[in-house]
């Protein structure tokens, strides 16, 4: 087996580097990775070649590759995208992968940033107030989602039976999904391909209805879940494929 020319051509766009000279100990792998995703994966669906990254960014987030990952900022940055735009998707994941995996990945990021020239903080991309957060997550989430999480926690003891609905309305949508650069359709593809990346499949059915509410198409949505396969393995991925083969528009409960 050997590279195609069309998987050569791609990896020398995004990397700029001789595709030989990645991990010339393991030849092979490289073979089969780069014919997989720089040819057979890249020349599907309808998104192009930025979006492919920040799709890679937000995996690489997501599970913690960061090695890779300053690795795909860079060529996010020769593609095109914004250093505010790489920074928000990393932002965007932290609802779902939590605070610790998502400041590593901005370490990791802003090492990059640093190398390229920019100039640390970037600058702030916050629209809520603190004390406006519920009202605006609400604006957001009920629309998507509906308010079913308030029942359904509403079971849990004492003061937990309010206070998780209100994180998840406060923080999730309040502090996360108010934030700007990203449009609407872009935060929504992000939370879900996080949770296909981390395997967290009773959230991903209503999330694929969030993300098309949000103005995503079903293979705008079926052409990025592909895009995560070659980095996040078969099963995650095709637990989230089954779903997005059988959604029913309408049918859309968080939980069962």
């Amino acid at each position: 087996m050997a590279l195609t020319e069309k998987a050569k051509k791609k990896m020398m766009d995004i990397f700029d580097v001789d595709p030989s000279k990645i991990h010339p100990e393991d030849p092979e792998m490289v073979e089969i990775l780069g014919n997989e995703v720089f040819d057979e994966i890249s020349s599907s669906g309808v998104i192009d070649d930025k979006k492919r990254q920040m799709i890679t960014i937000t995996v690489c987030t997501s599970i913690q590759m960061l090695d890779q990952l300053r690795g795909h900022v860079a060529s996010a940055l020769r593609l095109g995208a914004t250093a505010l735009e790489i920074r928000e998707t990393i932002y965007q994941c932290a609802p779902y992968i939590g605070f610790p995996k998502t400041m590593n990945a901005l370490t990791a990021a802003n090492a990059v940033f640093k190398e390229k020239g920019y100039t640390l903080p970037l600058e702030r991309a916050g629209t809520a107030a603190y004390e406006d957060r519920e009202e605006a997550g609400a604006a957001i989430q009920l629309p998507r989602y509906g308010d079913e999480v308030k029942t359904v926690f509403a079971k849990l003891p004492g003061e937990f039976g309010t206070l998780v609905p209100h994180l998840l309305t406060s923080v999730a949508f309040g502090e996360f999904s108010t934030r700007g650069v990203l449009n609407d359709a872009e935060k929504e593809l992000t939370a879900l391909l996080a949770l296909v990346s981390i395997g967290a499949s009773q959230q991903l059915k209503p999330h694929i209805a969030g993300a098309l509410k949000a103005g995503n198409t079903l293979e705008e949505i079926t052409a990025a879940v592909v895009q995560t396969l070659p980095y996040i393995g078969f099963p995650y991925a095709l637990s989230a494929l089954v779903l997005i083969a059988n959604y029913e528009e309408g049918n859309t409960e968080a939980y069962r």
